[in-house]
């Protein structure tokens, strides 16, 4: 009897020890991305939040002046004019990615996934623009635009579509639709294969059950892929609306940081970006204080979208 509490205590001290040991390894495995989110992301997003409440030129002789940094943002009709038409630019490059990106990425995912040869071409020349760098991809739109010797005018005019030549990157009714166009054809590689791998990834059983019991083709996509598929729709879209608040490259790529045309294309990042890094054109004063305002906007506005679509998700997993 004593010998099997003796067996019992030592099983128990040992299991104890394995169990800190376990944890004690995965506390070592994640120290190293603690750290490098720490250093890179959390104390950067603490600074710039403290930065917001002092006020100076440039980054020197910085001194409290607690909200007067909002206040400025959202009172003042030079700050607040160029706010608005920032959030609208970036809303309007929002939903051209959603519709183009994520909906297209759809269609061409539901294609790829019947195509019986040749899906591994057709997968790499989808999937290749994502690969280009945003400059080059700039650069080589500027070129293709040129409404004097692109190639697309030039085809346009050779099909007898003259009248739909147009400089559309220097118009500012069509400059910032046109950048998103040309965002969203260089990422729709993106979730095309994200969207693939999850529409591959359905057991194939379930739709030859539906198949079976008569359910079309339209159905089978409606009613079977897409409600499985929706967290993966879910989670690019999350991807979408943080990377669209914090796009910079494809406008300074395409027009400026400055929005041009008079300011059609200013988003959010090139509107910080001048405020507290570049300076304003022509006068070239830079605000840090008030351009880490303007950043913590940005990150409220992202903080709210996403608890929103977390929010409305827990809401449908609790129905």
């Amino acid at each position: 009897m004593e010998h099997r509490i003796k067996t019992q205590h030592f099983n128990k001290k040992v299991g104890s020890n394995n169990s800190i040991r376990f944890h004690l390894q995965w506390v070592l495995f994640l120290l190293p991305a603690f750290v490098v989110y720490l250093v890179f992301l959390a104390l950067p997003l603490v600074s710039s939040l403290k930065l917001s409440f002092y006020e100076g030129i440039y980054y020197a002789n910085q001194q409290f002046v607690g909200l007067k940094n909002y206040i400025t943002l959202f009172t003042e009709n030079y700050y607040f004019e160029k706010l608005t038409n920032a959030l609208g630019n970036t809303f309007t490059l929002l939903l051209v990615h959603i519709f183009f990106s994520i909906i297209l990425g759809l269609v061409l995912a539901v294609m790829l996934s019947r195509v019986k040869r040749g899906e591994k071409i057709y997968r790499t020349i989808i999937f290749l623009p994502t690969t280009l760098s945003v400059l080059v991809v700039g650069f080589l739109w500027r070129l293709i635009l040129n409404p004097q010797w692109g190639g697309v005018p030039y085809i346009l005019n050779l099909i007898g579509l003259s009248s739909l030549v147009k400089p559309w990157l220097g118009d500012p009714a069509y400059a910032m639709i046109t950048v998103s166009l040309i965002s969203s054809w260089q990422w729709v590689g993106m979730p095309t294969m994200l969207f693939l791998s999850a529409i591959q990834g359905i057991d194939e059983e379930i739709i030859d059950a539906a198949m079976v019991d008569g359910a079309s083709t339209w159905k089978v996509f409606w009613f079977i892929k897409l409600p499985l598929i929706i967290p993966i729709i879910g989670v690019y879209l999350i991807i979408t609306f943080i990377r669209d608040f914090s796009a910079f490259d494809i406008v300074y790529a395409l027009e400026s940081s400055r929005g041009d045309p008079l300011g059609a294309t200013d988003i959010m990042g090139t509107f910080f970006y001048r405020i507290g890094i570049g300076g304003e054109p022509f006068t070239g004063i830079i605000l840090p204080g008030l351009g880490a305002a303007i950043a913590t906007v940005i990150f409220a506005i992202l903080i709210i979208g996403v608890l929103f679509w977390l929010r409305l998700r827990t809401n449908q997993y609790n129905e």
